[in-house]
């Protein structure tokens, strides 16, 4: 405990008393584990409001408790999904849910008002992004690591079905042994190239009849937000 402030949780205590939603990512999620996976796990915590009465604010996201743990404080979880940021999305819809609480089955029947066309734009900037990596590692190495080639082939397929039917999906399914292949660096660079390209491609052909809204619902988010923190308000003093 801080001791100017003995009521102030410490982040790892956020995560562990405050969490509304958990889920495992990564591999797992995707469909893709093979045996020495890791398991990612993310999740959401909701900061008691009066710790916004202080000057020191809680922190907007925390490391851990656990290896290859990450948590977001729920404000900033909902500003990323909103901006359609690929990672936040992808955790809202994980089918791997570990933990989650009224308030987080709130934030679950949210995951439409947080979709737009933004996605097109915030999916491809961090594919190019990653793509330019992989190249460099071409240059460099002669070869890519073909665990990121695989995820990013992954992603762009993603952002491709996301655009054509308005609905995110994490598992591969079938695609699973044609991903692992890349992985296993079975697929030659030149291959796993033309692959991207063609995914850009229809992705950006899916922009253009694309069943999502222009914007997300700011407003419905923002009413879900604002009440949120009015009931933890009110537990607090009550």
């Amino acid at each position: 405990m801080d001791p100017r402030h003995p009521s102030s949780p410490q982040p790892v205590e956020l995560v562990r008393d405050h969490t509304v939603y958990a889920c495992v990512m990564g591999s797992r999620a995707f469909g893709l584990a093979t045996e020495g996976s890791d398991t990612d796990r993310r999740g959401v915590y909701l900061a008691p409001t009066p710790l916004y009465w202080r000057f020191e604010k809680p922190p907007t996201h925390v490391d851990g408790p656990a290896p290859e743990q990450f948590s977001w404080e729920l404000e900033r979880f909902c500003e990323l999904a909103l901006r359609a940021n690929p990672n936040v999305l992808e955790c809202l819809h994980s089918p791997l849910v570990e933990h989650v609480t009224p308030t987080g089955r709130e934030l679950l029947d949210l995951r439409g008002a947080f979709l737009s066309r933004r996605a097109h734009d915030t999916f491809a900037r961090y594919a190019a992004g990653q793509r330019r990596k992989l190249e460099a590692d071409v240059r460099t190495h002669g070869a890519p690591r073909w665990k990121h080639a695989m995820h990013l082939l992954r992603l762009l397929m993603s952002c491709r079905d996301l655009l054509r039917t308005g609905e995110l999906t994490i598992d591969v399914g079938e695609r699973r042994e044609a991903l692992l292949a890349v992985k296993r660096g079975e697929v030659p660079w030149p291959e796993i190239d033309r692959r991207m390209n063609g995914l850009v491609a229809e992705a950006d052909e899916a922009a253009r009849h694309t069943p999502l809204p222009p914007e997300p619902d700011r407003a419905r988010v923002e009413d879900f937000l604002v009440r949120t923190r009015r009931a933890s308000a009110l537990a607090a003093v009550g």
